[in-house]
């Protein structure tokens, strides 16, 4: 099942609104979009949907004369504790923002100290949460997770983490193979959603993009009941173009 590639990664997204901030930031009486356009170099069509992300996540205010200022999610942003409350808020919101725009439980990973680590969930009453059968750790191999996140290692930290780690068949899907799944992670394009069709768990399908924040992989991730299979392609594309909020939150 092949998807077709965003032509704007997030992490494209989160530069050009990091542009835009630092371009409001230094306007403490306001900015136009016209100088912002002129600061940043972003054309207007380009622009004009970015801000309207940005007022709509509240890191931007616009005043009376359309000018922008910067909104209460960043005065928010101070430090300390009182920082991270901040963030983790905001990025709970933005998770349960894209469950409800996915229709499906949605995961947060990153790959720690070289092991899969799911960060947060969102799911709810009729976006269950995949059932861990399996501890994600040891499944890399099968789940739209893992290979998302080893997707985005070189080739001898893929082959580190099989050495560590069993490939074990889960279902009669399962690739187990570790020629076969080195191929296909090397050929994953980066703008295409990685899928997993059964292959952790019977009647579950998932899809995952990458998310890297720093210089720690991670991703974000959906599942569905594979009765829900033919809406994979559309919720995955969706968790494509709106995972930049997620990333932003966890940039700032």
């Amino acid at each position: 099942m092949a998807l077709k590639p965003e032509p704007t990664a997030p992490f494209h997204s989160v530069q050009y609104a990091l542009r835009v901030l630092e371009s409001v930031s230094r306007h403490g009486n306001g900015v136009t979009d016209a100088q912002i356009s002129r600061e940043t170099g972003l054309p207007p069509g380009h622009l004009a949907p970015l801000l309207l992300t940005l007022r709509r996540e509240g890191y931007v205010e616009q005043v009376s004369d359309g000018a922008y200022v910067i909104g209460a999610s960043l005065l928010l942003l101070g430090s300390g504790a009182a920082r991270r409350q901040a963030l983790e808020g905001r990025l709970r919101h933005a998770l349960d923002q894209l469950r409800d725009s996915v229709g499906a439980a949605v995961y947060l990973s990153r790959y720690v100290d070289g092991e899969v680590s799911v960060v947060q969930v969102s799911d709810g009453p009729l976006t269950p949460a995949v059932n861990e059968w399996v501890d994600f750790r040891s499944s890399a191999h099968a789940s739209a997770v893992g290979k998302c996140l080893l997707g985005q290692l070189d080739h001898a930290g893929r082959r580190d983490h099989f050495s560590r780690h069993r490939i074990a068949r889960l279902t009669s899907r399962t690739i187990t193979s570790e020629k076969v799944l080195l191929a296909k992670l090397e050929a994953q394009p980066a703008t295409v959603p990685v899928l997993d069709l059964q292959e952790y768990a019977v009647g579950t399908v998932c899809a995952a993009v990458p998310l890297t924040a720093g210089s720690t992989a991670g991703c974000l991730a959906l599942s569905l009941p594979v009765e829900d299979a033919h809406r994979l392609r559309e919720a995955a594309d969706t968790l494509n173009r709106r995972a930049a909020p997620v990333l932003l939150s966890l940039a700032l």
